[in-house]
């Protein structure tokens, strides 16, 4: 049986299903989703997703709600979430000068990086699946190619994502359709151990 671990870029399959206008998606279950992508002789053994936590602006709450919720309803599936940060900028109009403070996030694609190469050393994995469009990712997956001949790394893009460079340096790549979102939604509500029900965002039916 061939060893599986996706990696998943958290914003960049975010900001694909929200381009497409699939906010009914966003309370997507990763592990199965991950698990409708194997072959029959494929058993995928972990799910890593990399994201940062809403920063609060005063303005933002339920959005912290929201994205808290399904970070812990993801946990309760078994998904292995590593958080970035933002990083606070300032931004200035060209015309009028004005200037505002905004956020960039940080650290996702180094923290894929570092989890995708020392999984390759470790030999967590026999076929990695890297679930985003970030050309930023060719480096890692070219130097796993290029250190274990035997592993193979497949990309897997989001919606309205896609990178040329991806697509040259991995042995493959495959594209999320709608289908597949449709039907790897989390329950409604998702009990946790420790006694409390995560239940959908009505936002976000």
């Amino acid at each position: 049986m061939q060893r599986v671990a996706i990696y998943i870029d958290g914003f960049n399959l975010y900001f694909g299903l929200k381009s497409s206008g699939w906010r009914k998606y966003y309370w997507l279950d990763l592990p199965a989703l991950a698990q409708s992508l194997l072959k029959p002789d494929q058993q995928l053994l972990a799910t890593h997703y990399f994201t940062a936590r809403i920063r609060s602006n005063g303005h933002n709450l339920t959005d912290a709600k929201r994205q808290n919720d399904y970070l812990d309803a993801l946990v309760e599936r078994g998904t292995r979430v590593q958080y970035g940060h933002y990083l606070e900028k300032q931004r200035t109009c060209r015309k009028c000068h004005a200037t505002w403070p905004d956020y960039e996030e940080k650290m996702t694609d180094v923290n894929i990086a570092i989890q995708l190469l020392s999984d390759a050393f470790d030999d967590n994995f026999d076929t990695a699946l890297v679930l985003s469009g970030d050309s930023d990712l060719t480096t890692p997956i070219r130097r796993i190619r290029q250190r274990f001949p035997r592993k193979r790394v497949i990309v897997v893009f989001p919606p309205n994502r896609h990178s040329a460079e991806l697509k040259r340096c991995a042995h493959g790549y495959l594209n999320i359709g709608e289908d597949k979102l449709r039907n790897n939604q989390l329950p409604d509500q998702v009990a946790t151990r420790g006694g409390f029900v995560l239940t959908r965002p009505t936002h976000w039916k």
